[in-house]
Order: C-alpha cells, then structure tokens, then sequence
C-alpha cells in the first residue's frame, strides 16, 4: 500500500529586510519567527504516522523541514521538483523597480501564463509528478512535502480541477500552512487544510514569494 497522506507544507517566515521577490536565490533562510512556524507545523502533527520527508532545496525550506526531521526522525530528501519557480524579477523590490524602469511591464504582459516565470502548466506538472512519487515511496502513514506557495497552490488548483491562473491575492497558502492530499478513485483529492503558525500570521511579513 503507497502513501495514504501526502502533507504539503510552505515554509515559515523568511528574513527578507529589504522586501525583495527571493526566488530561488540561496541566501534566504528563515527569520526567528519562521524558526517558530516551522515548529508549529511540525508539532500540529504529532501523532501522526509521517514516514517520509521530501524538501526543496532552497535553504527555507530545508530550516523548514529541520523540526519534522527531529521530530519523526527522519532523514530529509532533497527533490528539486518542489522548488520555487524562476521569475524575471529575482533579487529585486518589483514595486521599486516598476516605479523606476516601467520598461519591465513588458515582463507582465500575459498573467494567464505567465509571462515573467515558469509556466503554471510546467510548475503543475512538476509538482503532480513530485506527488506521485512520494505517494509511491513508502509502504504506509504519511508523506510531507516541503515546498513553496505557489508550487502548493497548483497542486490544490489541479486537484481541485480549477483554472491555474488565479489572483495571486487569493492564494489560501499561508506561511508553513499544511495542504493535505489523498488518493481516491485514482485521483489527488484535497482533504484538508491547516494554519498551525495562524497564531504568528498577523505580525509576520510575507514578501518574496513568487
């Protein structure tokens, strides 16, 4: 018998002073208070038979995962599937930069695609396969993903068989959220969602994220 949980898990807050879109650059690690959403996430789900670790490899996601290693003892795997996205705006504040070169409008010509990064269709793909994997890899209990907002919400986007462009406002993927997907019938289907940190959500800052 495969999987019967996958967990999908976003990291918690990540130290971004100067407000820039981070991206899949490698210095961004968690803030004191990321440190402390990523616990909360781990320790929601204590009890819980979690037999397998798979992680970005972006180093929040690693801190990220740190808490649900010592917790179930267990060794992380790295799956580069589970990445953030690229985006043409990387290492850079995107409001001070519109404001100073509106020459980089052109990069937000076709939001339904879109037009400054991987396509949501190749994120979604990605992420399936990622899932299917995992879903695979162990005998029994449950699987946890951690990953990113956007590669989250396509997957609850695709299981939930909705359009994969949306308002990235209206993404329900909150800071080390937890995204829980089983299969049934054949297919991924969402069956719960969680906020663990919601306690530290109000005075966090959630900046970067593509």
């Amino acid at each position: 018998m495969p999987a019967d949980l996958i967990h999908l898990v976003r990291h918690g807050e990540v130290h971004n002073p100067t407000g820039v879109l981070y991206g899949r650059l490698p210095e961004f690690h968690l803030s004191e208070r990321g440190h402390r959403m990523a616990e909360l996430a781990a320790a929601s789900l204590e009890g819980h038979p979690i037999t397998g670790l798979r992680v970005s490899p972006l180093l929040r996601t690693r801190e990220s995962a740190a808490p649900w290693s010592a917790r179930f003892h267990l060794e992380p795997v790295i799956d580069d599937r589970l990445i953030e996205p690229e985006n043409t705006f990387e290492g850079v504040n995107i409001r001070r930069a519109l404001r100073s070169n509106p020459l980089l409008l052109r990069h937000l010509r076709n939001p339904w695609k879109p037009s400054w990064g991987e396509a949501f269709t190749s994120i979604a793909a990605r992420m399936m396969d990622a899932v299917a994997d995992a879903h695979a890899s162990v005998p029994a209990g449950e699987v946890v993903m951690v990953s990113h907002q956007l590669p989250i919400w396509m997957v609850a986007r695709t299981v939930a068989h909705q359009p994969l462009a949306s308002d990235p406002r209206s993404r329900r993927c909150s800071l080390s959220s937890i995204t829980t997907i089983a299969q049934r019938g054949g297919e991924f289907v969402e069956v719960d969602y969680q906020e663990p940190a919601r306690e530290l959500l109000a005075e966090s800052i959630d900046l970067g994220a593509v």
